[in-house]
């Protein structure tokens, strides 16, 4: 009797590696949702339609995009944590959402690490400091006196009072010793954006691929970019550290499914994921909005960079003591 069980406990374990095996194989069967956290317009829209064709490319599937804006994103990730692990459902996550918020709204009951798996790292956008141009200020140093000179008196704008970009305004302010009003727009940058269009605020720090085509325009006025060198489709604007402020605050992006989604299908949409990014069109797109594609060499690889970028943000909100929620 007790061979007979074990005999059928083997073959029943055997059957379900199998079937495992096989749907990994034939995965997707049906369209794949790929969710993103914020409206349209803003930079995580800007690259889930870029690298939509060539993943529908790679699944040979439909995948629809799915735009859940709201509460600094953390709408659009509950929907995913709580999505069947099954594969059929993704995040198009950012630093804002996977490693700010969660130190950020310390009572939000998802918890990215624990109930998301990081499959790879997709890109890294750059920040760009904008004004709106009834502003005489022409670069930093003009916008700090400014600011200075007026305290109190100026707007800026914000995805959420828990962004990367956020956070980097609070910080500036604080660098400079000024003081100017924080106004949060519901859906992440592109309505912010309109805000800063609008001269509801004045000035803001927003990722570049969001004000870049504004700025050349003159609809707004870039006043330097937050990365190491300069972009290769802007190159006539300065860096944030060639003025004097060492900022090269990006926000990097990446995808997520469910905790629980098989290891099969994980390696899968890990596979997919880097020959979709490697697509000469996708990487011309990306490039020509100033976006550097970054990948990650592995899931475990992403796993431990969100959780350093995590605990490096942990720091810099407590080091500047700003009040969670």
């Amino acid at each position: 009797m007790f061979h007979c069980k074990r005999f059928a406990l083997a073959t029943a374990l055997s059957m379900f590696a199998c079937g495992a095996a096989l749907g990994a194989d034939n995965y997707p069967t049906r369209p794949v949702r790929m969710i993103v956290p914020f409206a349209p317009g803003g930079a995580s829209d800007f690259v889930g339609r870029i690298i939509q064709p060539a993943l529908v490319e790679q699944f040979g599937q439909q995948v629809v995009i799915e735009n859940r804006s709201g509460a600094g994103g953390n709408i659009g990730v509950e929907t995913a944590a709580r999505a069947s692990a099954d594969g059929y459902t993704f995040l198009l996550g950012n630093v804002g959402t996977m490693a700010i918020n969660p130190v950020y709204y310390t009572k939000f009951p998802i918890k990215p690490l624990k109930d998301l798996t990081p499959i790879s790292q997709v890109v890294d956008v750059p920040g760009s400091l904008v004004v709106h141009p009834s502003l005489p200020a022409k670069n930093v140093k003009e916008l700090v006196a400014y600011i200075k000179a007026n305290p109190g008196k100026l707007n800026f704008g914000s995805p959420a009072a828990s962004s990367a970009n956020s956070l980097e305004a609070k910080m500036f302010l604080l660098t400079i010793g000024g003081t100017a009003t924080e106004v949060p727009y519901k859906g992440g940058a592109g309505p912010a954006t309109v805000g800063l269009l609008a001269n509801e605020v004045q000035f803001m720090f927003a990722t570049f691929s969001s004000t870049a085509n504004f700025a050349k325009q003159g609809r707004l006025r870039m006043l330097g970019i937050l990365a190491p060198e300069r972009s290769a489709s802007y190159p006539e604007m300065p860096t944030m550290k060639e003025q004097g402020f060492d900022m090269t605050v990006g926000s990097w992006q990446g995808i997520f499914v469910p905790v629980g989604t098989p290891r099969p299908v994980v390696n899968k949409l890990f596979d997919v994921t880097q020959k979709a990014m490697k697509d000469a069109t996708v990487n011309k797109r990306l490039s020509d909005g100033g976006v550097p594609v970054i990948l990650s060499k592995s899931p475990d690889e992403f796993a431990k960079f969100v959780k350093a970028e995590t605990e490096r943000f942990g720091k810099i909100i407590k080091d500047a003591k700003i009040q969670t929620e």
